[in-house]
């Protein structure tokens, strides 16, 4: 209990020192930049991957339970309209995105500072948690609500392709169901846990891999406790976020 505190203090402030205004902008906006195309753009086909098999696995669940006459035809559109807006998208994708990104930004900071890279910038007077998390975290909050819309446009386009192929309902009905009770609100809601998400999810694997000390398995637990601590942190901030922006 006494080692989490200490170490929930010392993420604090770590926090502090990242958001301190940079030395170098024209560095700082070509990093971001770089560190978009590593965190966001090569999550791309895992993203697309799970958003339409859990998409068309959504439907088809939804299909083959729907036994009840009084139901009607579009609820399965709806059924996965809701379920994919609201807790797909942002929070299992993020869960998918914990375990790449977190691990990856955790071991290359990490071996960085084994490596004593780290010390090098500090030695020149850098100062090296500006330079090296802030770009990541700002990728993050960039690009992540992209990956998560673009999920949700597959995990929905995967939920009608699997219902048409298996012959359990037609376009136009799925479509209706989609749009039926849609609340716009949903969308912000899950946006903001996206945003969330992404910054505890970068920030967190920063903190691990930056105070790694020891060899290269040292880094290789960091990477695991990264993983496991931004996954936990994750599902406590959905729990929160849906108190307050739902049921409030």
């Amino acid at each position: 209990m006494v080692k989490s505190l200490k170490q929930f203090g010392q993420y604090i402030l770590m926090l502090r020192v990242v958001f301190s205004r940079p030395d170098r902008w024209r560095f700082y906006w070509k990093q971001t930049i770089l560190e978009i195309e590593q965190i966001g753009i090569n999550s791309l086909p895992i993203v697309a991957l799970m958003s339409a098999f859990m998409g068309a696995v959504i439907a088809l669940q939804t299909a083959s339970s729907m036994e009840s006459p009084l139901l009607p035809d579009y609820t399965v559109g709806f059924i996965t309209q809701s379920s994919t807006i609201l807790e797909f998208s942002p929070t299992i994708i993020s869960l998918i995105l914990a375990g790449k990104v977190g691990s990856n930004v955790a071991s290359e900071i990490g071996t960085m500072r084994v490596t004593e890279q780290i010390d090098a910038y500090e030695i020149m007077g850098v100062n090296s948690l500006n330079f090296l998390v802030l770009p990541k975290i700002s990728a993050a909050l960039v690009f992540f609500p992209v990956l998560v819309i673009f999920s949700m446009a597959l995990s929905m386009f995967g939920g009608w392709l699997a219902l048409l192929v298996s012959d359990l309902t037609t376009t136009e009905i799925y479509i209706l169901g989609v749009r039926s009770f849609f609340n716009p609100f949903h969308i912000t809601y899950a946006l903001t846990k996206t945003l969330v998400f992404g910054f505890l999810i970068v920030s967190i694997a920063s903190f691990y891999g930056y105070y790694v000390k020891g060899g290269s398995l040292d880094v290789g637990r960091a990477s695991t406790q990264a993983v496991v601590s931004s996954s936990i942190a994750i599902l406590i901030a959905n729990f929160i976020l849906t108190q307050l922006m739902l049921l409030s």
